[in-house]
């Protein structure tokens, strides 16, 4: 049973911003949800870890954001870089209990954060790493890699593509359509594509843009052969 009418009001955004996204999220997970949220709008009010305050504001800029990549993420293996207050990777592990999710920053408050949220929810399917992306190296590579506001594309690109299995995804959370970001890619060397998202109840632009390193070797090899 909800709360407080704060409650009342934050349980009733997600579950209508769920519906919006067309997304199919038990009570269950919509519970954990909200007590990932409550904890969060708790922690920040002295560790500062996030510049939205309000929990209805969360629901659609930390929760409904991070729920608009579900559909994107590929393979079995996910890596957030730079994961912050555990978005999108914590949103992603509630969603996908088959997704092992590495949660990877180099802010302590924030990891220990991630690290208190895991056990009070119960997640056994992710692993925080307190860590700078270009020091990390882990056992087994990646089948996604995600970023939330992180980096350039160029950077994102640079620093984590050495974690990517062949074929893997890079997926970039961005606000604004990143067309000089863009433009710094290497057009040979990764397949882009850029997808609006359609954010529930704000009105700012949300784009996701997806990469696919791809070796050329092989290719310019035969064009030469």
């Amino acid at each position: 049973m909800p709360e407080s009418v704060e409650d009342l009001e934050i349980q009733t955004l997600l579950g209508q911003g769920v519906v919006a996204l067309g997304l199919d999220v038990g009570m269950e997970i919509q519970s954990q949800l909200l007590d990932f949220l409550r904890l969060l709008s708790r922690w920040n009010r002295t560790y500062n870890l996030t510049a939205v305050r309000q929990p209805q504001q969360m629901v659609s800029l930390h929760l409904l954001d991070s729920l608009t990549v579900l559909p994107y993420i590929e393979g079995d293996r996910l890596l957030d870089v730079g994961c912050g207050a555990g978005l999108p990777g914590m949103v992603l592990a509630m969603m996908r209990p088959d997704l092992h999710c590495v949660l990877l920053d180099s802010n302590s408050k924030k990891t220990r954060f991630c690290l208190q949220a895991m056990a009070q929810l119960g997640l056994d399917n992710v692993e925080i790493v307190h860590s700078r992306v270009e020091a990390y190296a882990p056992a087994r590579l990646f089948s996604s890699i995600i970023c939330r506001a992180y980096t350039s594309l160029r950077n994102f690109v640079d620093d984590a593509e050495r974690l990517l299995v062949p074929g893997g995804a890079l997926l970039a959370m961005k606000g604004e359509l990143p067309e000089v970001e863009l433009k710094t890619l290497d057009f040979t060397h990764t397949r882009q594509r850029v997808v609006e998202l359609q954010l529930p109840g704000v009105t700012a632009a949300r784009h996701l843009i997806t990469m696919h390193p791809t070796e050329v070797v092989g290719e310019e090899q035969k064009s030469h052969g």
